[in-house]
């Protein structure tokens, strides 16, 4: 079979010496997730963070955005590029799959909202409860506990989108529209190592309860793998 032709958007460039040069970026650690897997995609990296996004969709049989520290609230130098892209994506039923900063971006896009959570960050291993299933999403499971790592989430879905997953902190943790866009606001491409050193790095900014709350989580065992799973086999029912 034709390896399907993937596009990652990076949103995020990590310059720092402690986490950026110490790990592979986020386009490359969901690679290296989807590499575990028995089906293959050949990938073009898009820097999105710089401003770049596919200027032809048809330049990629799908694409994937990746998470980042920024918040999809603020204006970025590729904000307008990155919405506009969202919407084409959704007008031509382009398989569109985002994480965390993309799962928001995504939903405010096509006319949700997102808002800071008023529990303040969210972070660790947490479960997101399924209520919903697609058929895509095989290996069937109820409930996955990934890496969470974040401060805004959705509120609200846009029109024609379906809640699939909510966790304890995180109403709007999944969504699809149709059958070409899917949605998380985990983190299903983290290690321990990698959220361990985030976390590090991050907790001076956090209060000690929600510090205490994001190490105790993370003795949990994540099943991201299943996730990218699911986001394989999204991708494959396109074809």
């Amino acid at each position: 079979m034709k390896r399907i032709k993937l596009g990652i958007l990076q949103t995020n460039h990590d310059k720092s010496v402690e986490v950026g040069d110490a790990f592979p970026d986020d386009a490359h650690r969901f690679r290296d997730m989807f590499d575990l897997q028995e089906d293959r995609f050949q990938y073009k990296i898009y820097m999105t963070i710089g401003g770049e996004v596919p200027k032809d969709l048809d330049e990629q049989d799908a694409y994937l955005i990746t998470g980042s520290p920024l918040s999809v609230l603020d204006e970025h130098v590729f904000s307008n590029a990155l919405m506009d892209f969202i919407r084409r994506c959704d007008a031509a039923k382009k398989p569109l799959m985002g994480a965390c900063f993309g799962h928001q971006a995504i939903a405010l896009a096509l006319g949700g909202k997102v808002e800071k959570s008023s529990r303040g960050y969210n972070v660790g291993i947490e479960d997101t409860l399924f209520s919903k299933q697609r058929s895509w999403m095989v290996p069937k499971a109820n409930s996955l506990p990934m890496y969470v790592f974040h401060e805004d989430q959705v509120t609200e879905l846009p029109e024609g989108c379906e809640l699939l997953g909510s966790s304890k902190n995180c109403e709007i943790a999944s969504f699809a529209k149709g059958d070409h866009i899917f949605t998380t606001q985990a983190h299903p491409e983290f290690t321990h190592e990698f959220m361990n050193c985030v976390l590090g790095f991050t907790e001076a900014k956090m209060n000690k309860d929600e510090v205490a709350t994001a190490r105790a989580s993370m003795k949990q065992i994540p099943l991201g793998e299943t996730f990218c799973q699911w986001t394989t086999n999204f991708f494959k029912a396109s074809f």
